[in-house]
C-alpha cells in the first residue's frame, strides 16, 4: 500500500509541476526582404506549436515537426559559429535564424549555403502558407 501511494503522490507531484510549462522553442526565423508580404517571423517550438508574426498559435503536423526538428539539428554548427552568408546584390529574401546553439544568417542567393539552409526557406514559406494561412 505504501509503494502505490508514494507512485500516487510521485505522479501527482510530476502532473502538477507540469501545469503551465511552455514548450521550449526550437528556432525563431526572422524573413525580411523587399517584396510584399517578405517580412515574417516565425517561432517553432519543441511541441510543434507555431506562431506567425505573433499570431495566433498553430499547430504543425507531425511530418512538418520533424522535418523542422531535422532542419534546427542541421543548423546546429553554423549556428554555433554565428555563421554569417552575405546576399549578393539582387537578393530578395534574407533569413535569420536563432536557436539554443547561436545563429545564422543568409539571403536567398548567399553563395555557401548548406542544403538545410535551403530547406528551411522553404519551411517557412510552406508553413508561412499552409499553416498560419498568410499569404505571400
Amino acid at each position: 500500500m505504501r509503494l502505490r501511494s508514494a507512485l500516487v503522490a510521485l505522479l501527482a507531484g510530476g502532473l502538477l509541476t507540469g501545469c503551465g510549462v511552455k514548450a521550449a522553442d526550437l528556432f525563431i526565423v526572422e524573413r525580411t526582404g523587399s517584396t510584399p508580404g517578405a517580412r515574417l517571423t516565425l517561432l517553432v517550438s519543441e511541441e510543434g506549436d507555431v506562431t506567425c508574426n505573433g499570431g495566433p498559435m498553430r499547430k504543425l503536423s507531425d511530418s512538418q515537426l520533424v522535418q523542422a526538428r531535422a532542419i534546427q539539428e542541421e543548423l546546429a554548427a553554423a549556428a554555433g559559429e554565428h555563421r554569417v552568408l552575405p546576399a549578393r546584390p539582387g537578393s530578395v529574401l534574407a533569413y535569420r535564424v536563432r536557436e539554443e546553439a547561436g545563429s545564422v544568417s543568409f539571403a536567398d542567393d548567399s553563395p555557401g549555403q548548406s542544403a538545410a539552409m535551403h530547406q528551411l526557406a522553404l519551411f517557412v514559406l510552406q508553413t508561412a502558407q499552409r499553416v498560419c494561412h498568410l499569404s505571400e
